[in-house]
């Protein structure tokens, strides 16, 4: 079926429920209840009201049992204002979502307080090893920064450095191209 339908149909039937329980509902056992979403299937057969309860575990049981009760009436009161063939079946589950969200923020608040210890442990550290671990491969070198042509400054004007195939060389596998090539590299 439409699952836009189930949907808008799901909307509307959290909408009629959560009237139902603030104004048509009277049992005494039933707490601050708030509808939290209501979910319909794909048939539009049976649809699953998921809600919250404000206090304790007394208090969650005994909302679960006043609505229990009043499935009946919340059933035909559903009916009468959609106006269905077929009126879904209704069933309550508790929502699990606030617990899951105080989980969530209990693992934050843990992870932020390993973040704060991890930072004050690395406040006054110092890096091991060379402080610039990064080479230049190859370092732009003028006759008048060396003072004559010795056998460190290449024809092309670059310096050879250490790179990642050995000193004089560029990328791996390749060689400098010769001046009838033209600049740059060949592959070898």
């Amino acid at each position: 079926m439409d699952q836009a339908r189930a949907r808008k149909l799901g909307e509307r039937i959290a909408q009629i429920v959560a009237e139902m329980l603030e104004r048509r509902v009277k049992d005494p056992r039933l707490g601050f209840v708030t509808v939290t979403e209501a979910r319909v299937t794909g048939d539009l057969r049976e649809a699953t009201v998921f809600y919250t309860v404000y206090g304790g575990e007394q208090e969650r049981a005994a909302t679960a049992a006043a609505l229990a009760s009043a499935t009946g009436l919340i059933r035909s009161e559903v009916g009468h204002q959609t106006g269905l063939r077929h009126t879904p079946s209704i069933s309550f589950q508790p929502d699990t979502l606030p617990d899951s969200a105080r989980n969530i923020e209990d693992l934050v608040a843990r992870a932020r307080e390993a973040d704060a210890e991890l930072a004050a442990a690395r406040a006054g550290a110092e890096p091991a090893g060379d402080p610039d671990p990064y080479k230049v491969p190859g370092v732009p070198v003028s006759a008048a920064d060396t003072g004559s042509d010795d056998a460190d400054a290449s024809s092309d004007g670059y310096r050879p450095g250490p790179g990642p195939a050995g000193p004089g060389g560029g990328l791996l596998g390749e060689t400098p191209a010769g001046r009838d090539q033209g600049a740059g590299y060949s592959r070898s």
